[in-house]
């Protein structure tokens, strides 16, 4: 790997493991260029990382060996976070970044020590509710914190905790409906229900679907269905919707999610927290279903703190039939007033700049650890004493 200039900012973001991990750190990441930041995206080997981070601008992607906490795999774990921490430890020696960002998963956690070990600066982001076992861990080895939801901060017991919201990527905003229909193959004139489950799929929101299509067929003909349904069971949802004779595109993966979520009159979803600031940030409708096996049940929390303001509506997977389902997709489909008053209670919960306050927190913490004259300094221009006798270069963004 290259060197980056002395003068740089070099700032290492871990942020694999699933796309609720990544792309709040390719948001952050292309907000860090912009600023004249050197950024290394460290992802894990997964295919949901390397297809995902083919959108990414800008940047070094530099792949790391998975750490997976799994029940009776211990010595699974221990040797992956081994590997991984060793990878961590020759890529800065390589190239010392100044700062390092780690978005949560186990996946983060072996950069952070090596950062420290290195000198750099810690951070870590948190986009749930209910913080996860591996943020949980590193919160008191970090410099400082940045949460998704108020409710986090006080289970992180960090140094330092701002909430910030979730970051989104720049595309993420409320679209042309019509527009985004026709560049993805759809028909402009007729409304779209969206389900996805996560950058991996779900079965159990796809086997729900399944089992309420007929009743769908009946309710609403006229729907078009973009169903992201994960490369496991892709073969069979496409067969269910070939059988009732339904307009339905099936993909197990798609890059273009501002494009999807453009689309949609309504969304079907798990309660990630990057899908709901996604959701958020573009205002769509949606039925939350969260994932009932999610450590400490974090995305039921998410879906509740969502549900309560009124911008969702929750399905809970152990009771959630058919006829459940049609109910609340088509109340959505339906009634204009129900609709309109989800797209406003969501504007509470989208953070337009949460990418750009990560970023520009963290360059301003490198200017006060390395030069704490210009951290005083009014000026946003000033320079900042890098290790050693250089100085780093921040580019000011408007």
């Amino acid at each position: 790997m290259s060197r980056v200039a002395a003068n740089t900012p070099h700032v290492a973001i871990a942020c694999g493991g699933t796309g609720g991990h990544l792309f709040p750190g390719v948001a952050v990441a292309e907000q860090l260029v912009a600023r004249g930041c050197e950024v290394s995206l460290l992802i894990s080997p997964k295919e949901v990382d390397q297809q995902a981070v083919k959108s990414a601008r800008g940047v070094k992607v530099l792949t790391l060996p998975a750490v997976a906490l799994q029940h009776g795999s211990r010595l699974a774990f221990a040797f992956g976070f081994w590997k991984s921490l060793r990878a961590a430890k020759k890529l800065f020696r390589e190239n010392p970044p100044h700062a390092v960002l780690a978005m949560g998963g186990f996946t983060s956690a072996p950069p952070i020590l090596a950062a420290r070990s290195a000198g750099a600066k810690t951070f870590l982001h948190e986009s749930n509710t209910i913080p996860g076992r591996a943020n949980r861990w590193l919160a008191r080895r970090v410099d400082q914190a940045f949460v998704g939801f108020p409710q986090a901060a006080a289970r992180l017991h960090a140094r330092e905790t701002t909430v910030t919201g979730t970051p989104v990527r720049a595309e993420f905003r409320p679209r042309d409906r019509a527009g985004s229909r026709a560049a993805l193959k759809l028909d402009p004139a007729k409304p779209v229900v969206l389900v996805m489950g996560g950058s991996q799929g779900a079965s159990g929101i796809n086997d729900l679907i399944i089992a309420a299509l007929p009743q769908f067929a009946a309710r609403a003909p006229e729907c078009q269905w973009l169903h992201l349904a994960g490369s496991y069971d892709l073969e069979k949802v496409k067969r269910a919707y070939a059988s009732h004779g339904m307009t339905a595109q099936v993909h197990a993966f798609l890059s273009e999610m501002d494009l999807a979520l453009g689309a949609a009159n309504v969304a079907v979803s798990r309660a990630g927290a990057s899908s709901l600031a996604e959701i958020a940030a573009v205002r769509v409708p949606s039925v939350l279903m969260p994932f009932p096996q999610a450590a400490d049940d974090h995305q039921l929390h998410n879906a509740k703190a969502f549900a309560e303001t009124g911008a969702a509506l929750l399905l809970e997977q152990r009771t959630a039939t058919p006829e459940k389902t049609v109910s609340l997709i088509g109340e959505l489909l339906e009634n204009p007033t129900a609709h309109k008053k989800i797209q406003t209670a969501l504007v509470q919960w989208h953070v337009p700049k949460a990418a750009e306050q990560i970023a520009e927190t963290l360059l301003a913490a490198l200017r006060k650890h390395f030069h704490p004259a210009a951290a005083s300094s009014p000026s946003p221009r000033s320079a900042v004493a890098a290790t050693g006798v250089n100085t780093l270069n921040l580019k000011v963004v408007a």
